[in-house]
C-alpha cells in the first residue's frame, strides 16, 4: 500500500521535514538487518487523536531491542512523548505510526556493538491493511511453504527488521498464487502466525490462538481481542493448532495493528464461509474500543492532546 507523506518525522530527538529524513547508504542496519520496530495506530476519537495501546507497544519495542542487545538511548517515557508529539505536529486525526530503532552510519562488519543506535518515528494516513472488503467479508489464506523461524535460529519474540524477510517470502508466495495472506507453520509443524498478524480459530465453541512456543509474536492487538472475547463471555485460550484444524474451523480470524480484526474466509481453498457470529461480535466491540466508544477499554486510548 503506497505511503502518503505527512509533514514531519521525529529523528533522534528532533523533528525533520519528511523529505529530509534520510540515512547514509552505509547505515549498518541497511546492510545487516539488525534493528527493531513497532506498528502502532492512532484513531480519531471524541477527545481528538488517541494512540491505541501506545505504552505496551513502546515497552515491546524495548524488549525487542534487549533481545538484540540494542541499547536505545531514550527511555520508554521519552518515546511515548515523542510518538504523541509526532502525531500532534502532523495534524492527523488518525494515522499509522512506525517507530524504528536502527544501527547508524560509522561502523561496518558483523559486530554491531560499536554502532550508534538511532531512533526515528514516522506517521502517515493508512487505511485497512488487507482492505475494507477483507474486513467485511474475509480473506483467502494459504499455508506457506516457508517455515516460521526456529527460536534458536532467529528469536521470534523480537520484532526485528531483518527477520521480516521470512514474512515477505511467505507474503509474495501467497499473493502470486492468488491469495490475500499467508500462514506460517513452526519447525514442529504447528500453526505459528500470519506474515504480520496473529491468528485465531474457533473450535467446539472455544477461541484458540497459537502460543509463543509455536513462534507467534505476542501481539498487542491479540491481547486486546482476547480481553474483548472473554468480556463477551467466550472461552479463549492459547493452544497448539495444526493446519488441519484450520480447514475445519467453525470460524477463523486474524488480528494485528495494521490489519486490525479480519475474518478468514478460506484456507488452502477449504471454505470456512461467511464471517461467523463470534468474529463479528469481537470486530464490533474492537472498532468501538479503538475509537474511544467503549468505556471499559478507555485506558487503551492514549490521547495525543
Amino acid at each position: 500500500m503506497p505511503i502518503t507523506p505527512s509533514e514531519q518525522i521525529w529523528m533522534n530527538g528532533r523533528m525533520v521535514p519528511w523529505d529530509e529524513a534520510r540515512i547514509h547508504v552505509l547505515t549498518h542496519t541497511l546492510h545487516y538487518g539488525n534493528g527493531v520496530f513497532e506498528g502502532i495506530r492512532a484513531y480519531e476519537t471524541s477527545e481528538g487523536p488517541a494512540v491505541f495501546r501506545l505504552t505496551p507497544h513502546i515497552e515491546r519495542l524495548f524488549r525487542s531491542a534487549k533481545i538484540f542487545m540494542l541499547d536505545i538511548p531514550y527511555s520508554v517515557d521519552d518515546l511515548i512523548g515523542a510518538t504523541k508529539e509526532t502525531v500532534r505536529v502532523n495534524g492527523l486525526p488518525s494515522c499509522y505510526i512506525r517507530p524504528l530503532v536502527y544501527l547508524g552510519y560509522g561502523e561496518m562488519g558483523l559486530n554491531p556493538l560499536p554502532c550508534d543506535v538511532d531512533v526515528s518515528i514516522a506517521v502517515w494516513p493508512w487505511g485497512a491493511y488487507l482492505g475494507d472488503e477483507g474486513i467485511r467479508n474475509g480473506v483467502r489464506m494459504k499455508i506457506s511453504s516457508w517455515q516460521r523461524h526456529d527460536p534458536n535460529a532467529m528469536p521470534p519474540a523480537a520484532k526485528g527488521t531483518g527477520m521480516y524477510i521470512n514474512s515477505q517470502m511467505a507474503k509474495v508466495e501467497a499473493v502470486k498464487s492468488g491469495y490475500d495472506e499467508a500462514i506460517l507453520l513452526s519447525p514442529q509443524g504447528y500453526v505459528s502466525e500470519c506474515t504480520g498478524e496473529n491468528l485465531f480459530i474457533v473450535r467446539d465453541g472455544v477461541i484458540l490462538t497459537p502460543p509463543i512456543s509455536a513462534g507467534a509474536l505476542e501481539g498487542i492487538t491479540q491481547d486486546a481481542v482476547m480481553t474483548i472475547a472473554r468480556d463477551l463471555g467466550y472461552q479463549v485460550r492459547f493452544d497448539n493448532i495444526l493446519r488441519s484444524d484450520l480447514y475445519v474451523a467453525e470460524e477463523a480470524f486474524l488480528t494485528g495493528t495494521a490489519a486490525e480484526v479480519v475474518p478468514i474466509r478460506s484456507v488452502d481453498d477449504r471454505e470456512l464461509g461467511e464471517p461467523g457470529p463470534m468474529t463479528r461480535a469481537i470486530q464490533e466491540v474492537f472498532f468501538r474500543a479503538v475509537r474511544g466508544e467503549e468505556d471499559r477499554y478507555k485506558e487503551w486510548n492514549e490521547v495525543v492532546a
